[in-house]
C-alpha cells in the first residue's frame, strides 16, 4: 500500500513561517551585545554601501561581531541557539506534523517535510521539530576547526527558487548543478510541482510562490497575528496580486483555518485537481 502512495512536498520557510522572527535574534544577536534593530540596520547599511547580497552580509556581520566578543561560532553552538526557537501553535512535539501526514496518508499522499530559507541551516538543525523534515536547505557556513570561516550557502529570495527544482528532480544536495541543469522528462521527476505546497511569510518568498504558483503547485502566505497593520497589508497585496493561492494565520492546531485550507488542498492534489479555481 505504501508504494501506491503518491510522494507530495510540504514546503516551508522557516523564519516568520515556523517560528516567530529571525532565530538569529533569539539569543545570537543578544549575545554579541547588539540589539536586533542595530544588527539588522548594520547589514543593511553594508548591503547598500557595498552593493553586496544581503544574506552574505549578514552572515559575514555575525562571524566578524563573534570575533569581536571572543564568542567561538561553532555548529554545535548555532545548534544551541535553534533550541530557542518560538514556535507558532501546533508545531510543539510535531503534532502538526504527524497529524496532516496521516491525514494524507489516508488520501493516498505519501507526504514529506521540506525547509528553504535564507536562515542558518544549523540554527534550524537545533530546534525541536527539525528531525520532522526530510531535507533542510539554508544558508549555511563553511567551518575551519570547527569555527565558523566563511558563508559558504547563501540562499536569498530568488536562489530559493532553484530549491523547488531539486526537491521536483529528487536532488538532495547544494551542489550538484550539472543535475540541477539537466532535462529530466516530467514524468521522471519525484514530485511534480503539481503535488507540491509551499508556506511563506511575506517579501521574502514572492518569488518562490509565484515560481510555485505558475508550475502549477499550491502557495500559501502565513502570518503572525501579533504583526503590525504595515506588515499584515503585505499580506494582503500577495493574495490581490495572486502571488498566493491562499492566505491564513500561522497557527498550525488542528481545526484552524490553516489546517482546514491545507487539507482541502491536499484533497484536490489527491484528486488530481490543479491550482486554479473550479465551478
Amino acid at each position: 500500500m505504501a508504494n501506491d502512495l503518491k510522494r507530495t512536498a510540504l514546503i516551508y520557510d522557516f523564519d516568520g513561517t515556523l517560528a516567530r522572527g529571525n532565530l538569529q535574534e533569539r539569543s545570537f544577536i543578544p549575545n554579541i551585545g547588539m540589539s536586533r534593530e542595530e544588527f539588522w540596520a548594520e547589514v543593511k547599511d553594508r548591503t547598500k554601501t557595498n552593493d553586496a547580497d544581503e544574506i552574505l552580509v549578514y552572515m559575514h556581520l555575525m562571524i566578524e561581531k563573534a570575533k569581536e566578543k571572543g564568542i567561538r561560532v561553532s555548529k554545535d553552538e548555532l545548534r544551541r541557539n535553534g533550541r530557542d526557537a518560538e514556535l507558532f501553535p501546533g508545531l510543539a512535539d510535531k503534532v502538526w506534523f504527524n497529524r496532516i501526514n496521516q491525514f494524507g496518508s489516508a488520501n493516498g499522499l505519501a507526504l514529506e517535510h521540506h525547509i528553504i530559507s535564507s536562515g542558518i541551516d544549523e540554527m534550524i538543525s537545533g530546534c525541536p521539530i527539525s528531525d520532522a523534515f526530510l531535507h533542510v536547505f539554508a544558508s549555511k557556513f563553511i567551518y575551519q576547526d570547527d569555527s565558523a570561516a566563511w558563508p559558504g550557502v547563501a540562499i536569498n529570495y530568488t536562489t530559493k527558487t532553484q530549491y523547488l527544482f531539486r526537491i521536483n528532480k529528487g536532488i538532495e544536495n547544494h551542489w550538484n548543478n550539472e543535475g540541477i541543469n539537466a532535462y529530466m522528462p516530467e514524468k521522471d521527476r519525484p514530485i511534480p510541482f503539481e503535488r507540491m505546497i509551499f508556506f511563506g511569510d511575506g517579501d521574502t518568498d514572492i518569488p518562490t510562490m509565484k515560481m510555485m504558483t505558475y508550475k502549477g503547485g499550491h502557495s500559501v502566505a502565513v502570518y503572525d497575528d501579533k504583526r503590525t497593520d504595515r506588515d499584515l497589508n503585505k499580506i494582503h497585496r500577495l493574495l490581490a496580486d495572486r502571488r498566493v493561492n491562499f492566505v491564513a494565520p500561522a497557527d498550525y492546531t488542528e481545526r484552524s483555518p490553516l489546517d482546514i485550507t491545507v487539507k482541502g488542498i491536499l484533497g484536490r492534489i489527491s484528486h488530481g485537481i490543479g491550482n486554479e479555481s473550479v465551478l
